[in-house]
């Protein structure tokens, strides 16, 4: 495609200026068109600079989510792409595909989400520009009990991308958020169809909604206190891109085995819950105050309650006590 060539060799060529001669001659092009394509491309939010004499550049910042630029950076050739402008929410629309018996490795993308879903029935701030949405079906060979593992192994791929990108060191809050200097910067919400005879998984769907920038105009209020941003303001070409495939190339590899040590190791490690003082969280009743000591192989959480009992806990909601109002 004209456009996809006119992209790729302004990429391979970021550290220069690329004449539309030059363009032309290598993609077989007359002028013009390299000059609308151009146009079309600053159209979609490609930031290319242009100077007389000299041609064109594109920016480092540029950070447009495209399927072509996930494919870029993707190592797993077995997933498909699927790029929205907006979508309702990719695991919403995910899961209607996959009742009806879509092939796993299908990945919904979207610039934003006009009804984005996070845990217990809550909404998910997905606006665009500032965040990367997307949903991976799986249809995996184990017990519906084990499909928490399928979110451990989640959590791990955004914590290794997002520190492998940003420098920063990222943390899980039990169960499914990923934090970052203290704020949530990530949820992840996964959601099974299951067998009620054999206990058996039909299909699993794994969404994942990363903030990577503070958005136009900052959080909602309600939001500010808690929500954050797994990127600074330094410039990254095509971020949300290779975000995408960093996540996915990992998300994939470690659902091949969920039950891997490795796994497991990095998300006990980047836990941060653990020896903290937690209340547990269930609808309708009152919070439990605990400490959380310890995560068992499968990922549950182990907490001590007041009484010295030990409480196992394989889903729910906790909340941690601020090391400040704890005296540490």
């Amino acid at each position: 495609m004209t456009r996809d060539d006119v992209l790729n060799m302004l990429w391979q060529n970021a550290d220069r200026y690329v004449s539309g001669e030059e363009l032309a001659r290598a993609l077989s092009l007359s002028r013009t068109a390299v000059w609308k394509t151009v146009g079309q491309l600053r159209a979609e939010g490609y930031a290319i600079e242009s100077r007389p004499k000299r041609g064109y550049r594109l920016l480092s910042g540029s950070d447009v989510l495209s399927a072509e630029g996930v494919l870029r950076h993707l190592r797993r050739r077995d997933l498909r792409l699927r790029v929205y402008k907006t979508i309702s929410s990719t695991n919403t629309v995910l899961k209607t595909l996959a009742a009806e018996g879509e092939e796993p490795g299908l990945v919904l993308i979207s610039e934003e989400q006009s009804a984005g879903r996070g845990r217990l029935g809550r909404s998910f701030y997905s606006p665009p520009g500032s965040g990367l949405y997307m949903s991976l079906l799986l249809r995996p060979a184990m017990p519906a009990a084990e499909a928490t593992r399928l979110t451990v192994c989640a959590a791990v791929a955004v914590c290794e991308t997002v520190e492998e990108l940003s420098g920063r060191d990222a943390q899980i809050k039990w169960v499914n958020d990923v934090f970052v200097d203290g704020r949530k910067v990530c949820g992840i919400l996964t959601e099974a169809s299951v067998d009620c005879e054999s206990g058996a998984l039909h299909y699993v769907i794994v969404g994942i909604g990363v903030n990577t920038r503070v958005p136009e105009g900052d959080y909602p209020e309600e939001l500010r206190g808690v929500a954050g941003s797994a990127f600074g303001e330094e410039a990254i070409p095509e971020l949300r891109c290779r975000l995408a495939a960093g996540i996915l190339d990992r998300l994939a590899d470690y659902a091949e085995n969920p039950a891997a040590p490795a796994i497991f190791e990095g998300y006990r490690r980047r836990s941060l819950v653990l020896g903290r003082e937690i209340s547990i969280l269930a609808p309708g009743r009152d919070p439990v105050p605990a400490v959380a000591v310890d995560l068992d192989e499968d990922c549950s959480l182990l907490a001590r309650l007041p009484d010295g009992s030990i409480r196992r806990l394989s889903s729910g909601e906790v909340s941690v006590k601020p090391r400040n109002e704890g005296g540490e």
